[in-house]
């Protein structure tokens, strides 16, 4: 999103700046602005400075860079209009540009970032395994409840209906927040396994108990440290044809201490840090709510908390 956009006052130009964005990762496989916390996307959104040193950037042509800088101007008054960009001499002269073979490179790095984050969504599945019996019954219990024609899924309608039937009225805007942030294959509907995870995400992850459950499981070798084997492993179903560039890649993302392996330390502060660009998009362009939290009583009732 455009910095206007947290600055609640836009127009139509950031259309371009989003487009901008599509055309930066297209070019290089990662988004153009990124941080560990949600806060830090939304900073880093402000300060708009673009790394051109980075691979593959070094060979990318000297128009392309120049279209990318005047399509992600922080000022929408000096931003390019639709009308320049399609009028710059990169699009106008792109069937004369030299095909240099970029695309190995953006492959791997657009794999990477997939990859991140199901290791994250890994480790919660994880966590939501280790559940005491008595709340992975209630979480079971609230799903068929709330699946109203039994086929084991949740529309947004059910979503919405359940979520009411359990003490909660919300915006419709909220609940696709919900199900978006939980709909892991983007089928747009939560099967039993989503649901759980959502659960697990809004009320366990800053449990210790269930970190260190998680931690274990990839630490196989019980070393008190995730290594390179054991991530290789762990995730072998994840990974494509460029698995050890990727498996190299996280393990440099959340190895903050650069000692080969990942600590529990790093672990807990990469399942606690916001790492899905698109969750981070939706919490600031939306502007609905900064936090929520979910509570299921004793009475079979769901508390929702939400910070506006």
């Amino acid at each position: 999103m455009a910095p206007e956009v947290l600055k609640r006052n836009y127009g139509p130009e950031v259309d371009v700046w989003s487009a901008r964005v599509i055309l930066y990762i297209l070019l290089c496989g990662v988004p153009p602005f990124w941080a560990e916390t949600e806060q830090g996307v939304a900073q880093a959104i402000i300060r708009s400075v673009i790394d051109f040193k980075r691979d593959p950037w070094p060979r990318v042509s000297d128009n392309a860079k120049d279209l990318v800088r005047g399509m992600l101007n922080p000022d929408q008054k000096r931003r390019l209009t639709a009308h320049q960009v399609l009028g710059h001499p990169w699009l106008q002269n792109i069937k004369k540009a030299p095909n240099v073979n970029l695309g190995e490179t953006v492959k791997a790095r657009l794999q990477q970032f997939s990859v991140m984050n199901k290791f994250k969504k890994h480790a919660l599945r994880v966590i939501a395994e280790h559940l005491w019996v008595e709340e992975a019954a209630d979480i079971k219990d609230m799903f068929e409840k709330m699946d109203l024609n039994k086929d084991q899924m949740l529309s947004f309608e059910e979503l919405k209906l359940g979520l009411h039937k359990f003490g909660q009225q919300m915006p419709d805007a909220d609940v696709q927040t919900l199900m978006e942030a939980a709909d892991a294959d983007g089928n747009g509907s939560l099967n039993y396994g989503e649901f759980v995870t959502l659960f697990v995400h809004l009320r366990k992850i800053g449990n210790d108990e269930h970190l260190h459950k998680a931690f274990a499981y990839f630490d196989r070798n019980q070393s008190d440290y995730i290594e390179i084997d054991e991530l290789r492993e762990s995730l072998a179903d994840d990974l494509g044809q460029n698995r050890e560039e990727i498996i190299n890649a996280i393990i440099r993302d959340v190895d903050t201490d650069k000692d080969g392996k990942i600590s529990y330390d790093e672990f807990a502060t990469m399942m606690k840090a916001g790492t899905d660009g698109r969750k981070a998009s939706r919490q600031y362009s939306r502007e609905r709510f900064t936090s929520l939290s979910l509570k299921l009583q004793k009475d079979g009732s769901l508390q929702m908390t939400i910070t506006r």
